[in-house]
């Protein structure tokens, strides 16, 4: 379970660049995953990512 329910954030490929004698290289690819954490919503508990507990405590 790697993707928000509510927003729909999922995980993205992203590259490592190294600098090496003055030239960035790419090195390898590495996935990054979304800051997913448990909240209780409506009396449920479901994992969902920090930006939406961040707009869920703004609307309330």
């Amino acid at each position: 379970m790697t993707r928000c329910p509510r927003c729909g954030k999922k995980p993205v490929m992203a590259n490592k660049r190294k600098l090496l004698r003055g030239h960035y290289n790419p090195v390898n690819r590495y996935r990054k995953y979304p800051n997913l954490q448990w909240a209780n919503i409506d009396g449920k508990r479901i994992m969902i990512c920090t930006s939406c507990i961040k707009t869920l405590g703004k609307i309330k």
